[in-house]
């Protein structure tokens, strides 16, 4: 009997699994930390409710080589995005 198990969002408990018994049903035991469309949408909601916004730093396209270089040296605070306008 084939199946799998996905496992979405943090558990509130350790997960205990029977390695013998996955492998003769040839099952499998798979995980995601965030949900499907409907979850992804109410989070966009409640942020854009509350004024969440992502802690991001915003780089030309000329940028992008600096950037990289920082990422290589870890000094990277927040998560780089690249300003499409900026690309010629």
């Amino acid at each position: 009997m084939d199946g799998t198990l996905v496992i979405v969002g943090a558990p509130t408990e350790p997960i205990s699994v029977d390695g013998m018994s996955l492998i003769v049903s040839r099952r499998s035991v798979a995980g995601s930390a965030n949900g499907g469309i409907p979850e992804t949408q109410e989070m966009l909601d409640f942020c854009a409710e509350h004024g969440i916004l992502p802690e991001t730093e915003l780089i030309e396209a000329s940028q992008i080589n600096d950037a990289y270089e920082r990422v290589l040296s870890s000094d990277v605070r927040y998560r780089f995005v690249i300003d499409a306008k900026t690309f010629s």
